[in-house]
């Protein structure tokens, strides 16, 4: 079934890794119930209390490239080598059968690719931290990084940040709940549009 048979929008959140765009979605999800996860599909092991099928498919690298050349994706790329990450139409086409409104939590490149596919049905927001030191202190914070992937995505953070205009609103978030009040009204503004 085509998606133009479907009124079912796409709500698209982007930020470098660590700026809280899965802290406001997780909030969307709680407070809207006609918003539902895309969950990703990801070349990469589950984290430690990730699970299948809630907060990704997890492929193997032989997997995931069958479904490229299968056009099983709507936008996938190839993050880190052999570390893909992917959003499948099945995916997209789950979510509308249910007559629910898809919120996306991707990296910045793959919320610019759904965009980019999603035209006017989407609106991409790019969660935008206060700085970059606020940034590596979250990152931090987690107690799942390694001084290697902090930098690793202090370095990626830092270009993902020149893009951010190419999305169609940048939310600041520098005190959450205030950020999670503004996505709040985003989002009704969009979805009630």
């Amino acid at each position: 079934m085509s998606s133009d048979q479907h009124n079912g929008k796409c709500v698209i959140f982007s930020a470098p890794s660590g700026a809280g765009k899965t802290t406001i979605v997780k909030h969307l999800l709680d407070t809207r119930e006609d918003l539902e996860f895309s969950i990703s599909a990801t070349s990469r092991a589950p984290r430690k209390k990730e699970r299948e099928g809630k907060d990704y498919h997890y492929l193997s690298v032989a997997e995931f490239k069958a479904y490229i050349e299968a056009g099983a994706f709507v936008e996938w790329e190839e993050v880190y080598t052999d570390q893909f990450y992917g959003t499948l139409h099945m995916e997209i086409e789950r979510i509308w059968e249910m007559n629910k409104h898809v919120i996306f939590d991707v990296d910045v490149q793959g919320g610019l690719n759904l965009k980019k596919s999603f035209g006017d049905k989407a609106l991409a927001v790019f969660v935008m931290p206060p700085n970059l030191e606020a940034l590596e202190a979250r990152l931090r914070g987690r107690d799942t990084e390694t001084e290697e992937s902090i930098r690793r995505r202090m370095g990626k953070a830092a270009q993902e940040l020149a893009v951010a205009d190419s999305f169609d609103v940048i939310l600041i978030n520098d005190d959450l709940e205030t950020a999670k009040q503004e996505a709040s009204k985003l989002i009704a503004d969009f979805l009630e549009a």
